[in-house]
């Protein structure tokens, strides 16, 4: 299953129950205070998907690793790529 599915299957599966406690389909006669509740749930979800989504950047942000090597190396390509340019008569 992709992430995609996993997804889907999640929120349909929230939509789902919010609107079974929110519409009172199944006639399980709730209290008022469960719809009052639950009516303003997916603005709350939203925003705590926000605030995660957030969290997750600015941690994968904090925690990038630097490649030493890699850069050396890319910097070594550059400076080859350059003097074989100027050997070909291109001036910079």
């Amino acid at each position: 299953m992709t992430k995609l599915l996993e997804w889907l299957l999640g929120v349909s599966l929230i939509g789902m129950a919010w609107g079974l406690v929110t519409f009172d389909l199944l006639d399980l006669q709730l209290p008022p205070q469960y719809r009052e509740l639950a009516w303003p749930m997916p603005v709350y979800l939203l925003v705590a998907f926000g605030c995660y989504s957030l969290a997750t950047v600015g941690y994968r942000v904090a925690t990038f690793n630097d490649c030493e090597d890699a850069a050396k190396e890319l910097q070594a390509q550059i400076k080859e790529a350059k003097e074989d340019l100027k050997k070909k008569g291109l001036k910079m």
